[in-house]
């Protein structure tokens, strides 16, 4: 997959059937999509050309808003849409200028300019230009002056819920891993580097890899104490990790730290990927260490049970 992030410097698309959204967790609506984009493309000898739009739109048009969590970085999100075979990726940089464009000239001097497409692929709820006044609308009435073929993407619905990145934000900020990881079609990840902390896991018998993550804005799941697979030095190990502000020992600064089973290597500095499986239960304060040390050993066996099935 090629990536784009120069306007100015975009190749000749061969017939491009091209679709455009943040498309952020990539999630299994915007799979499908994925899949309705491929076979567009094969059926018109096309390239593939994914739009996407960084930094987020909503840190531009709501910048006191400081509560944009991303489900994927934009690094996450290449890696994710690498996996499925996409000619292109065009990152174009999303400006309080751009996001001021009225909708046709949004899509006269965007897309057909710059692109030339043979087919639009669109969600059923894709908005574009100056308050959101572009949508299938717009699309169909020009369609015919600019020669491009339509197709609208219908609502992707699982256990009767649709999906969307807000509907999978809530789910993690909830614990309901479960039900994230469906909608997401693979586990929820985190990605980040091993830091030093106060060795505090380490005298309670249950070392910990704590992890400071490669940007704040990234979505941190619901405290609590999980089941995860983590990824280290190219080699994948089962672990129990808790996000929490360890309140037996009355912290204040939330933390993401990794308990490796059956692990015993010095990592500080590495790199760390961690998936998670299943919520196992909420961050709690003890009454003293050692029931904390019980309740550790308990967690511990849990996330064996469950990464063992």
């Amino acid at each position: 997959m090629q990536v784009h992030r120069d306007l100015q410097q975009l190749p000749d698309f061969r017939n491009a059937v091209i679709t455009i959204g943040t498309f952020d967790g990539v999630h299994t609506g915007h799979q499908y999509i994925l899949q309705q984009l491929q076979e567009a493309a094969e059926a018109c000898h096309g390239e593939t050309v994914i739009i996407t739009f960084d930094p987020h739109p909503r840190e531009v048009l709501a910048p006191q808003n400081k509560t944009v969590h991303l489900l994927t970085t934009l690094d996450e999100k290449i890696q994710l849409l690498e996996k499925w075979g996409i000619h292109h990726l065009v990152v174009v940089p999303f400006t309080k200028a751009f996001s001021e464009l009225s909708a046709t000239a949004y899509l006269e001097d965007f897309l057909i300019s710059t692109f030339r497409p043979h087919t639009i692929i669109i969600g059923y709820d894709h908005r574009f230009g100056h308050n959101r006044e572009g949508g299938l609308e717009l699309l169909e009435a020009e369609q015919q002056k600019f020669g491009f073929q339509l197709l609208e993407i219908p609502q992707q619905v699982v256990h009767d819920l649709t999906v969307s990145s807000t509907k999978i934000r809530n789910s993690l900020q909830e614990g309901a891993i479960l039900l994230a990881n469906e909608l997401l079609g693979y586990p929820y990840f985190i990605n980040g580097k091993v830091v030093h902390g106060d060795k505090m896991g380490r005298q309670l018998g249950f070392p910990t890899a704590n992890i400071a993550l490669h940007d704040s804005r990234k979505l941190i799941p619901a405290q609590g104490v999980y089941a995860v697979k983590v990824t280290v030095a190219g080699k994948e190990w089962k672990g129990a990790l808790n996000i929490g502000t360890r309140p037996t020992f009355n912290g204040s600064e939330l933390r993401i730290e990794v308990y490796i089973l059956d692990f015993n290597e010095e990592i500080y500095g590495a790199e760390i990927h961690v998936s998670f499986i299943e919520f196992i239960r909420a961050d709690k304060k003890f009454d003293a260490v050692d029931a904390l040390v019980v309740q550790i050993t308990d967690d511990v066996v849990k996330a064996r049970e469950i990464l063992r099935s």
